[in-house]
């Protein structure tokens, strides 16, 4: 199996469009599943606590984008 090799993240001084793009896309993904989480309501303290989890790991992941 080929693996994918990184894409440099400037090419001659400027930014890699295609790379400024994957990231703008994985920033939305990450937004609108923190708005699905927040939105979500649920009585289940188990469920409670895996919604906990998950908004904790998109938001470490946001935070690392900035």
């Amino acid at each position: 199996m080929a693996e994918k090799q990184a894409e440099p993240e400037h090419i001659d001084g400027k930014p890699n469009v295609a790379v400024e793009a994957a990231r703008k896309r994985q920033r939305q993904e990450l937004e609108l599943q923190r708005e699905r989480i927040l939105d979500e309501r649920t009585s289940s303290p188990v469920r409670r606590a895996a919604l906990e989890a998950a908004l904790a790991d998109i938001e470490t992941k946001l935070s690392s984008m900035s």
